[in-house]
């Protein structure tokens, strides 16, 4: 049985950060939105290679409250959501360690119907949330 340390490596966990956003960077509707708020992008790929790595190998690396910073962000929508867990999914499919790949896709459902209920919660307390994916 395999433990998050022999999961993947820390350089595997750096593939996907970077694969991940250099396609959330030119995606044509993902871009424009991450690339109006992200004004320092090492800084940001650097944080979210400790984000992942905690996750995934438990380094305990990260320190941050990631939810008041995408409740902040105006206009979200599920279909937001949707798409950037189809980029996250396109990424992780090119992916040579499959259990990485699936663990990672399972992480990243988890944090986007997270992020999107927080979102809803914040900014519409009087409405029933709904899912990320419907049905």
């Amino acid at each position: 049985m395999s433990t998050r340390d022999d999961l993947c490596t820390e350089d595997e966990i750096k593939t996907l950060v970077y694969s991940f956003y250099d396609r959330i960077r030119v995606d044509e509707v993902l871009g424009p939105i991450f690339n109006g708020h992200i004004k320092d992008w090492n800084m940001h790929l650097d944080r979210m290679v400790r984000f992942w790595s905690s996750l995934m190998r438990g380094t305990g690396t990260y320190h941050g409250t990631p939810m008041p910073v995408h409740v902040a962000l105006p206009d979200l929508s599920a279909e937001l959501f949707q798409r950037w867990l189809t980029l996250f999914h396109d990424t992780v499919q090119e992916l040579p360690n499959r259990p990485f790949a699936e663990r990672a896709e399972q992480f990243a459902h988890r944090i986007a119907r997270s992020l999107w209920f927080g979102y809803q919660f914040h900014n519409y307390p009087d409405r029933s949330p709904t899912e990320v994916f419907s049905g």
